[in-house]
């Protein structure tokens, strides 16, 4: 038998803390190797900040977004790979 633990995983997108100021953390999970990006947007759809864009091994993944040179908002996190796609909605308090 052959052991596949990352059969378990799946797609998954976290955003913590929420609401920050000025760090937080974007979490996101793959169950297998595959293309992914993770952008941020503002209120008018806008990108403001690509977090990150290749290939990704499956597992899950922490990328720490510094906002500090952003204003005080709402953003979205959005996170897309294959035929998946994730928004989180986050709050900037300065």
């Amino acid at each position: 038998v052959k052991d596949e633990p990352n059969k378990l995983l799946s797609y998954k997108l976290q955003v913590y803390p929420n609401p920050f100021n000025p760090v937080t953390n974007v979490v996101y999970t793959l169950p297998e190797r595959a293309m992914a990006e993770v952008r941020m947007y503002d209120v008018l759809g806008r990108e403001v900040r690509e977090i990150f864009s290749g290939e990704a091994e499956a597992g899950t993944h922490t990328q720490v977004i510094d906002a500090s040179s952003l204003s005080s908002g709402v953003y979205f996190i959005r996170f897309t790979s294959k035929n998946y796609a994730d928004t989180k909605k986050v709050l900037l308090l300065k």
